[in-house]
């Protein structure tokens, strides 16, 4: 379970198959006083990965960079070999479920005629449903993409 700001919009990845990828990162922030009573700030980056088509969809259509959302996941370790031989690793967080802090992205946003849009995330939360994901493998990634 994490709780974080995006530091940048969703990255999408299409797949022929009608099926989609999205990642972000996100950063979240721990305070806490030292030993000798100064205030100090620790920043994690996570990679989140949505496998999930529905929740991909939302992502996709509702994330930005600096939206605050909280995610539930499994952590998920990958293993490569990079053009140069080295042996590379990669930690990411592969969502089950994401839900939108913070105000409601849908409120003072109109259609695109005009009208006010109805439903929408709000701050709701999404949990997906792997079981329907039928494009999803462990290769389906950006291999070799450790960075943002």
């Amino acid at each position: 379970m994490l709780i974080g700001n995006l530091g940048k919009d969703p990255e999408v990845r299409r797949f022929e198959n009608g099926g989609m990828l999205v990642k972000f990162p996100i950063a979240t922030t721990e305070n806490f006083t030292d030993r000798d009573g100064n205030r100090k700030e620790n920043t994690e980056w996570h990679t989140i990965v949505v496998r999930s088509p529905r929740l991909a969809e939302v992502c996709e259509r509702f994330l930005h960079k600096g939206d605050k959302v909280f995610i539930e996941g499994k952590i998920r370790s990958r293993q490569w070999t990079d053009e140069h031989n080295q042996t590379r690793y990669n930690i990411e967080i592969s969502a089950d479920s994401m839900t939108m802090l913070g105000p409601n992205p849908m409120r003072g946003k109109e259609d695109e005629y005009g009208a006010p849009r109805k439903g929408g995330p709000g701050n709701g939360g999404y949990r997906s449903n792997q079981s329907n994901s039928s494009f999803m493998h462990d290769d389906d990634d950006f291999e070799g993409d450790d960075q943002f």
